[in-house]
């Protein structure tokens, strides 16, 4: 049956005419209602009301709120009175594309020294469809910074990394570029970059040109399959445009030169046609060159990004090759007050070459090594799925959609050597039964999420629109934040959170009890470790913890560095600290570390009240159990967090 909700950007369920593709007989309606939940919300930047969501996915309210329960008591929103946030849990599907991808394992520690190195912003992209997806930033921090993050969707013709893309597309692909650009004249569907800007229609006279062009470079892509392969310097028809001839900047070769108007619009320098009034005249317009830009590409091996995005970011790529195809495109990105683009490539290029050369070998590398030992194909051990969905059944009733459940589980199926799965290992994997996993496929396929040839399923890069743009700059604080909220309300006492800073605590989280005498710290205040529990369970992970300056803060405050020692031993041995009024007379606190997903100690939570609300022995019989049970939550959202990026600790 059709779905009645609306077509987004990288849905797979329309053209790019915007006509309703049909829906499979078999395919799973709740999953792709769920799934359009998900796509508002991460439009919406990963917060939305619920009322927001009945508008913008044209669903029921009742099918909203039962959309919305299950996804919350899957982990992947948190319902916070009347809207739905985005949880950072829900990341485990885009960490799926990425696991079984291999190229952010193996490539991202190259562009994130090649971001050291040159003092610039790197990233990696993958191709989808007609547009580009980020799947490794390595960004400088700077009052004028890049704002793209992992998973954002950006349109091929407004990016370096797409006429590089484009070198490999065949006419469907080209023709699925045409229909959107025509949909879409301003690339509302790619809420990551500006609209551009269409300002007149096509006069007659327009269309005729804008068809002739078309079969034009039809011709030609049809004549480089058999062997003549024209450049734009060769071939007048290449990236023909009404303009030409009245603006000799248009159609320069970048390689011939350091043309900067390539790409840009020309909107603003053009004098009017003559005779303009005898029909209106489209103006050029961001992208209107990119056929162009893609014949410069392949003959150069690189491209560049003149300000196509937005004014003053430029960028230069050069694609990573494996097996003679694209694997992704590597590019530095700047700004103009740094360099121009001309700049950009004669300074950086050779550099740039430098390490695409040194991300291919390590991927010929890696083949090699997998090639000497070949290994079947590894499926997950079954995932507890049908217990689970049988508890969450009982406890929401008919408010829990065990469909949409299980077919987001099965996206988590694949991952690191599992990044190919006919449906028995699909099935095996989730615990599913084969018709239930074949169902949520063809739905997923649908949907444009998984790829199907010989019987053998994949992942596609739209995986990472499912939550992860908005959730990739997501701090510790943030995703520590509803968890103190949670065991502050549970025990009734302030909860803090805190990263260690030379040899201060500094606090980056807090929740505070409102009553007449509690402990009242901001967010910001940094105090020294040695006579904190946070502080304390912080530097026992320390090889050398700093113990000089050791002050007498209060008379039971530990002054001597070897008897603190022998406290931090036993605070390492046993997994968590208490300090009773060391920092200030009154004050009695209990912390536990939390680690990130190698097991170091990144920062630690406390519970901190007046000593004569419980007893040391009462802490720890009735306070560790709660924080070690709220802090091994907050752990399972950095693990899935932090796989394939680095979480801010503030």
């Amino acid at each position: 049956m059709p779905s009645n909700v609306a077509p987004a950007p990288g849905t797979g369920t329309s053209s790019a005419a915007g006509a309703e593709a049909v829906v499979p007989a078999e395919a799973v309606t709740p999953l792709i209602r769920g799934i359009a939940v998900l796509r508002r919300l991460t439009d919406a930047d990963g917060v939305s009301s619920l009322s927001g969501l009945e508008r913008s996915t044209g669903l029921a309210r009742s099918t909203v709120d039962r959309i919305t329960a299950t996804l919350a008591r899957r982990g992947y929103v948190r319902l916070d009175g009347r809207d739905a946030v985005l949880a950072p849990r829900l990341m485990e599907l885009g960490n799926a594309y990425l696991a079984a991808l291999r190229l952010p394992r193996l490539l991202d520690a190259h562009a994130d020294a090649l971001a050291d190195e040159l003092d610039e912003s790197v990233s990696l992209a993958v191709g989808d469809q007609d547009g580009i997806r980020f799947i490794h930033q390595a960004t400088r921090r700077r009052a004028m910074s890049l704002s793209f993050r992992i998973g954002d969707l950006l349109p091929a013709e407004r990016t370096a990394p797409g006429p590089l893309f484009a070198t490999e597309w065949g006419d469907r692909e080209w023709a699925r570029w045409h229909e959107r650009r025509a949909a879409d004249p301003e690339d509302r569907r790619f809420p990551a970059v500006p609209a551009r800007s269409r300002p007149i229609e096509y006069g007659e006279d327009d269309r005729n040109d804008e068809k002739d062009r078309i079969g034009a470079n039809r011709t030609n892509r049809t004549n480089r399959k058999n062997g003549k392969d024209l450049t734009a310097a060769q071939d007048p028809t290449v990236g023909k445009d009404p303009t030409v001839g009245k603006n000799p900047t248009v159609g320069k070769n970048l390689t011939a030169g350091k043309d900067l108007t390539v790409g840009k619009s020309l909107a603003a320098d053009r004098p009017e046609e003559p005779g303009a009034g005898r029909s209106a005249r489209r103006l050029p317009t961001l992208g209107d060159d990119f056929e162009q830009r893609t014949a410069e590409a392949r003959e150069a091996g690189w491209a560049l990004d003149d300000q196509l995005i937005e004014p003053g970011l430029v960028a230069l790529s050069m694609p990573v090759r494996e097996a003679g195809r694209i694997a992704c495109v590597v590019s530095v990105v700047s700004h103009t007050s740094r360099h121009t683009a001309a700049d950009l490539r004669d300074t950086l290029l050779p550099r740039l070459r430098e390490a695409v050369a040194a991300m291919e070998r390590e991927l010929r590398e890696a083949q090699h090594a997998e090639s000497a030992t070949p290994t079947p194909r590894a499926t997950a051990a079954p995932s507890g799925l049908a217990v689970w969905t049988g508890a969450s059944k009982q406890e929401l009733g008919r408010e829990f959609i065990e469909s949409l459940a299980r077919g987001l589980t099965v996206i988590t199926a694949f991952g690191e050597g599992r990044a190919e799965l006919n449906l028995t290992e699909v099935a095996q994997a989730t615990g599913l039964a084969r018709a239930t996993a074949r169902r949520a496929l063809i739905t997923l396929e649908h949907l444009g999420y998984v790829t199907a040839h010989d019987r053998v399923f994949r992942l596609t890069p739209r995986v990472l629109g499912l939550g992860f743009p908005p959730l990739s700059r997501t701090s510790l604080a943030e995703i520590a934040a509803p968890h103190l909220t949670e065991l502050s309300q549970r025990l009734h006492d302030s909860v803090s959170l805190a990263v260690l800073t030379g040899d201060e605590i500094q606090y980056t989280g807090r929740v505070s009890t409102s009553r007449v005498m509690s402990v009242h710290i901001t967010i910001g205040t940094r105090l020294p470790a040695y006579p904190t529990a946070l502080g304390r369970v912080m530097l026992a992970d320390l090889p050398e913890p700093p113990l000089t300056e050791l002050l007498p803060l209060t008379p039971r405050t530990i002054t001597d560095p070897a008897r603190l020692k022998a406290v931090l031993d036993r605070v390492r041995e046993e997994g968590y600290a208490l300090v009773d009024e060391e920092l200030e007379v009154g004050l009695r606190s209990v912390a536990v570390p939390v680690r990130e997903r190698g097991g170091r100690v990144v920062a630690a939570v406390n519970v901190a009240m007046h000593s004569s609300r419980r007893t040391p022995e009462e802490c720890v019989a009735e306070v560790l159990p709660e924080l070690r049970a709220a802090v091994g939550r907050i752990e399972e959202d950095l693990w899935v967090a932090g796989r394939f990026r680095r979480v801010p600790r503030t």
